[in-house]
């Protein structure tokens, strides 16, 4: 009884001085926090109703900048580019990604080292594999006498691939996590009862591993439309910006176009506000599911 005293004591004493120097330890994340995002996000959003070349030499032109946006067709174009691929790199990714992880999880030996060799292409940078895939893909095409930028189509499978390359094996970990953690009592009763592989794909493990489906639906949702390193190596938006996405096509705009400055900035919150209503929209569907089952 005594020692038990004193354990509470100790613990009210250690929860005392938790709650006295948590804001000393959170003070300097918030400072940049705030430092590092709040103030460049709204002062990004003030620039974008002005002209500027600087942050100091800036002058309120209303809503022009976005009247611009929604006159050049380059961004229209890309928009449309942008969705489209993303749709297909969310389809493809998860898919592969989840037939690997099913494969990766029965049991056979090597399955660790074919984990780690999946996973591995998610470690290299987008600059670099944009720039690898380059010269691989177009030694293919070069059979066809063609390159990635010779029509826009060649861009967009090319960009396709290179995503599936690098994700796979980072949305197979994921998978993998829920997959195992899918009760094997309900997978046995589900076969005791007569169900085939199917039926219990469809009843059993699919509805276990919503969270995981979520999770990187998410991540490839979001990783589609804010991609912008590899883009710029394996097509650079050629041909005539016909394969150039919006994170690519507002950095032109940013930094080449002189005097589009805010024209470039409003880009970027058109953009901030897409990716984020369809990233939200994505997570209640998805998370609806997760409830239901």
């Amino acid at each position: 009884m005594v020692a038990h005293h004193f354990s509470n004591q100790e613990g009210v004493v250690m929860n005392q001085s938790i709650r006295k120097y948590f804001p000393i330890f959170i003070l300097p994340t918030i400072a940049a926090f705030i430092i590092g995002f709040i103030v460049p996000f709204f002062l990004g959003i003030y620039l974008s109703f002005c002209k500027f070349t600087t942050v100091t030499d800036s002058k309120w032109v209303g809503i022009s900048n976005y009247l611009e946006v929604f006159r050049d067709g380059t961004f229209i174009h890309s928009l449309w580019f942008t969705a489209l691929f993303t749709v297909a790199s969310v389809i493809t990714i998860n898919l592969f990604a989840f037939i690997v992880a099913m494969l990766l999880t029965k049991g056979f030996k090597g399955t660790n080292l074919f984990r780690t060799i999946f996973f591995m292409p998610n470690l290299i940078g987008g600059i670099v594999l944009g720039y690898i895939w380059q010269i691989i893909l177009n030694g293919i095409l070069a059979n066809m006498g063609v390159t990635l930028t010779y029509d826009a189509k060649y861009g967009f499978i090319g960009l396709l691939i290179l995503m599936n390359w690098q994700q796979i094996g980072y949305m197979m970990i994921i998978y993998i996590a829920g997959i195992q953690n899918v009760p094997t009592e309900l997978v046995e009763a589900a076969k005791i009862d007569g169900a085939n592989s199917w039926q219990v794909l469809k009843n059993v493990t699919l509805p276990m591993v919503m969270p995981s489906i979520t999770i990187c639906t998410f991540l490839t949702l979001t990783n589609g439309f804010k991609l912008f390193d590899q883009n710029l190596a394996l097509t650079a938006g050629n041909p005539s910006k016909m394969s150039e996405m919006l994170a690519l096509n507002i950095y032109n705009t940013f930094y080449g176009r002189a005097g589009f400055q805010g024209v470039g900035q409003a880009k970027a919150v058109i953009f901030f506000l897409i990716v984020a209503a369809i990233a939200v929209i994505q997570l209640r569907i998805t998370r609806s599911r997760e409830v239901q089952q």
